[in-house]
């Protein structure tokens, strides 16, 4: 699949680079105190727990960032049912350079799997609706841009990447200002002066709000914590005048029943802050 905008070669070297640095220091001294410097070798990506996969290529741009001598065969992609017993892929290289990249590799892999593999599990109960699954900034610092492709490789789509690519105007967000109408105005005309294409998402709590917000002509409206049948009514009030989007305490049971209200989003931070890793492993090819 395409990589999402955001994994940008700068910003995934950065992030690597960051990674290795954490973990290697001043030297991996295990490593090389006991494996000679031109030992060539192999491993196996194992796959020991049934999955969607995700974070192989990931992996091979960890692998050949590390050592651009390394070499990847993939026999499973990102996105593809992976069952226990799987091997993904096969790495061949510097037995060094793959014993200091295996534990970089795994931890990103184990964790963007399990979100591709909870995305997916939610997405599939939204099949033959309108609805579309997005993620959060419920992330782990310093690890989103993972998670966010994680999520995108398991099917869903992703909410804004950060701070800087939407505006949405949250309940704080109203509460200092003094009213959704003043602080719609001011971000249009910040987004005017400043020349910027960004949409501006309003987060309400009522349909009093839901009426304000849309008076104000929001580009999309947050129903933050409403039941269903409160969702129902929004979504109506709305009627196609803009996008809107369901968020707050939305779990895996209540999507069908959240889609049904006509909603164009709905939202869940479970996505990325609740999903269980996979096991995965990387084996030695004897």
């Amino acid at each position: 699949m395409k990589r999402p905008p955001y994994t940008t070669d700068k910003a995934l070297k950065q992030f690597i680079k960051s990674a290795l640095e954490e973990d290697i220091q001043d030297g991996d001294h295990s490593t090389l105190s006991t494996i000679p410097a031109d030992l060539e070798q192999q491993a196996k990506l194992l796959v020991k727990q049934d999955c969607i996969l995700a974070g192989v290529e990931l992996a091979e741009i960890i692998f050949k960032t590390f050592d651009k001598n390394m070499k990847v065969e993939v026999f499973i992609k990102d996105g593809e049912a992976a069952k226990v017993g799987d091997i993904a892929f096969i790495v061949s290289g510097k037995a060094r350079s793959i014993l200091q990249t295996e534990r970089l590799v795994l931890n990103c892999m184990q964790r963007m799997s399990g979100i591709a593999t909870l995305t997916h599990d939610w997405d599939s109960r939204l099949l033959g609706t309108k609805t579309k699954l997005l993620d959060t900034r419920k992330t782990t610092p310093n690890f989103r841009i993972c998670e966010k492709w994680a999520v995108a490789i398991g099917g869903g789509t992703n909410h804004r990447y950060g701070l800087y690519d939407m505006i949405m105007l949250k309940d704080n967000h109203i509460d200092y200002n003094g009213s959704i109408t003043k602080a719609v105005k001011m971000a249009k005309d910040y987004v005017k002066t400043n020349k910027l294409k960004l949409k501006i998402e309003v987060e309400t709590r009522n349909l009093d709000e839901v009426k304000e917000a849309l008076k104000a002509k929001a580009d999309r409206i947050m129903l933050d914590n409403m039941d269903v049948p409160t969702m129902k009514k929004a979504v109506e009030i709305i009627n196609g005048q803009c996008e809107s989007e369901a968020s707050g305490g939305i779990t895996r049971d209540m999507l069908k029943d959240v889609a049904s209200t006509g909603v164009t989003f709905i939202s869940a931070g479970a996505l990325t802050h609740s999903a269980e890793n996979m096991d995965l492993s990387l084996k030695a090819v004897k």
